[in-house]
C-alpha cells in the first residue's frame, strides 16, 4: 500500500494537487463561502487525473505485477491523502476561529457560514461526494473524466448553496455557532460528515473496482 501511494505521489501527481491543498485555509476568509475551499482542493486533484491520463498512467500502472484493484486503490489513496492534508489545514483554521478569533467583529458580522465543526463536517461531505461522483465515475472508462467532473461541479455548488442557507432557516441558527456554543450539535454534525465521507468513499471504491475489472485496457 505504501509503495502504491509513493508511486502516485512521485510519478502521477500534478504539482497543482499539492499547491491547491492551501485552499483549505480559505476557512479563514471572512465574507466568503468557505466551503469553496473544498471545491478548489478537488480541482487540484482533477489536474492530477488529467495529467495521468495524458501520460497513459493507468495503462502503465495496470502493466505492473499488481492486481487491477490495486490501480484503483492507488488513486483512492492519493485522493484521500490530499483531502486529509486539506482537512488538517481546515481544522487549524476552525480552531483559530473558534478560539483566538471568536469575538473578531469581521467574523461576527459575516452573513455567510461560520468556520466551526459543522462546516468541517460539510467539507468531509463534499470530499465524499467528489470520491463518489468523480473518482468512481472516472473508473467507468479509466479515460473519460469530463462528464463526472462537470456533474461533481454542479452537485457540489448546489450542496454548498444548501449548507450556506441552512443557518438562515428559523430554528437552525445553531448550526452557525461561534466558539464552543452548541458544542454537542457541532460534534454530532462533524461525526455525521465523517461517517458520510467514509461510507461514500468505501462504496465508491468498491464500485470503481468492479467497473475497472470490466475494462479491457
Amino acid at each position: 500500500m505504501r509503495n502504491i501511494l509513493r508511486k502516485e505521489i512521485k510519478l502521477s501527481a500534478s504539482i497543482l494537487s499539492f499547491l491547491f491543498i492551501l485552499f483549505g485555509l480559505m476557512f479563514l476568509i471572512p465574507g466568503y463561502p468557505i466551503l469553496c475551499g473544498a471545491f478548489f482542493v478537488t480541482l487540484g486533484l482533477f489536474q492530477s487525473f488529467q495529467s495521468a491520463r495524458e501520460a497513459n498512467d493507468i495503462v502503465f500502472f495496470a502493466l505492473l505485477p499488481i492486481a487491477k484493484k490495486d490501480v484503483v486503490k492507488g488513486k483512492y489513496l492519493f485522493v484521500c491523502f490530499i483531502e486529509a492534508c486539506a482537512l488538517i489545514l481546515m481544522l487549524v483554521a476552525v480552531i483559530l476561529r473558534m478560539t483566538a478569533f471568536v469575538d473578531s467583529p469581521v467574523y461576527r458580522s459575516n452573513a455567510l457560514m461560520n468556520a466551526n465543526l459543522f462546516a468541517l463536517g460539510c467539507a468531509f461531505f463534499i470530499f465524499g461526494l467528489f470520491n463518489w461522483i468523480f473518482v468512481s465515475g472516472f473508473f467507468k472508462t479509466a479515460y473519460k473524466f469530463g462528464r463526472p467532473y462537470v456533474t461533481h461541479i454542479i452537485v457540489t455548488f448546489l450542496v454548498i448553496g444548501v449548507f450556506e442557507t441552512l443557518h438562515h432557516i428559523p430554528g437552525l441558527g445553531a448550526l452557525n455557532a461561534f466558539g464552543t456554543d452548541h458544542m454537542g450539535l457541532q460534534v454530532t454534525m462533524l461525526a455525521a460528515g465523517i461517517a458520510l465521507f467514509l461510507v461514500m468513499t468505501l462504496l465508491s471504491y468498491k464500485k470503481a473496482c468492479i467497473d475497472f475489472e470490466k475494462i479491457d485496457l
